[in-house]
């Protein structure tokens, strides 16, 4: 219930408005009296959905850090029960007892917000952000009014946000109303260790999953339609696709991992099969799946930036191109970008049949060059830039 009701306040503008401004001056006069912590450090991620992304990279080299030994961690999440995490606590996202936490906090550490599209933070709080994603699809200030993605009324208070490239910083400065200075161009934490993968660890990784060694293994990860919804809001997955087809096509060669994207409740029209096609939308970890496979098939999401980074071929597979564009919008032409574009199911697995290795390498090494310009030391680079601000006197 509690899920159906914020998902009505986010697409429906007056609710939001009115939770806005009301919640807003709540905690600004709570704000005068709670008492800050100079040792406290508050991590979410995707919101309080999950434990991993950057702030979990973040998270497990600080409490490695002897710098960082006398400070108390806390992580958010929506369902804390679900989580054992090593040595800092966990509380309950939208609780008060949260919202206290986060007025407290020395530091925000996330890779989505942490002010749950209110605006609050304390002046003592050095906010780090490190998002999850490179943009293709258009986002904040770009989004244009009709279109149903969440965007929150207050100019974000971020004091340090990481980038893998000039390209995102420029778009995340205009969309988000950030000052330019203020990104880190050192890539994102999450993707120290693709940079550092070997076959001996693809290999190692297949195991793991639970996939055949004999095999290729192709990544299938789409991303949301957010205009695509049920009938309770819930985002579904609706892709053309018969994995019957697929099998009988591709499936002496190959094995597909799909990965649906973690704002789809729902993946219609596919029958799953554990012999070929698997589905991994609930596997904690994506760059698990990332470095256990051998190519990557997706739409407009922003995996392809991190991929990039493995130096493997990947495929654009944009079926509905032009409906997308109009109710979404993109920053650039993916399809000119990739080999692939908005190609036909049948076209798609003659490509992946009769793969151009070399042209599928030279166009994946221009993407990276392009849109990927730092990558491999940014967790390092992270716990240094946040320990120099947060240092107590």
């Amino acid at each position: 219930m509690k899920k159906y009701l914020m998902t009505i306040v986010k697409l429906f503008k007056p609710l939001y408005t009115i939770y806005y401004w009301i919640g807003t001056l709540a905690l600004s006069i709570i704000k005068y009296i709670v008492k800050p912590k100079d040792n406290l450090i508050l991590f979410i991620s995707f919101g309080g959905k999950k434990f991993d992304d950057s702030p979990r990279v973040i998270y497990e080299a600080m409490i490695r850090d002897e710098r960082f030994s006398d400070y108390e961690l806390v992580w958010a999440f929506h369902n804390p029960n679900d989580f054992i995490i090593p040595r800092g606590r966990v509380i309950k996202t939208d609780s008060f007892k949260y919202y206290i936490t986060a007025l407290k906090a020395r530091c925000w550490i996330t890779n989505s917000r942490v002010e749950r599209g209110l605006n609050f933070k304390g002046k003592n709080t050095l906010y780090f952000n490190t998002w999850h994603g490179t943009p293709i699809k258009k986002m904040g200030n770009d989004i244009s009014n009709g279109n149903k993605s969440f965007s929150s009324k207050d100019k974000w208070n971020v004091d340090i946000m990481t980038s893998q490239s000039k390209y995102e910083a420029d778009i995340f400065s205009r969309v988000f109303n950030i000052e330019r200075d203020r990104f880190l161009l050192c890539g994102l934490p999450r993707n120290d260790s693709l940079a550092d993968s070997t076959e001996a660890m693809k290999n190692k990784m297949k195991k793991k999953i639970g996939l055949p060694l004999d095999k290729k293994v192709i990544l299938y990860a789409p991303t949301f339609r957010e205009y695509e919804r049920d009938d309770k809001f819930n985002c579904v997955l609706v892709p053309p696709i018969d994995f019957d087809k697929w099998k009988k096509k591709i499936g002496d060669d190959y094995v597909v991992l799909l990965r649906a994207h973690y704002e789809v409740a729902k993946v219609l029209n596919v029958e799953f099969d554990s012999g070929f096609i698997f589905n991994v939308s609930e596997y904690p970890v994506l760059n698990d799946l990332m470095t256990a496979s051998d190519m990557l098939i997706s739409d407009y999401s922003s995996i392809y930036f991190d991929y990039s980074i493995l130096d493997r071929p990947m495929i654009c597979y944009a079926y509905d191109y032009e409906k997308y564009v109009d109710k979404r919008g993109l920053y650039f032409d993916i399809r000119e970008e990739l080999l692939g574009g908005a190609i036909t199911e049948d076209e798609l697995l003659d490509l992946i049949r009769k793969l151009p290795y070399e042209k599928a390498m030279n166009l994946v090494r221009s993407f990276r060059s392009t849109y990927v310009q730092s990558y491999g030391n940014a967790t390092g680079a992270s716990l240094d830039i946040i320990f120099k601000n947060i240092e107590k006197n």
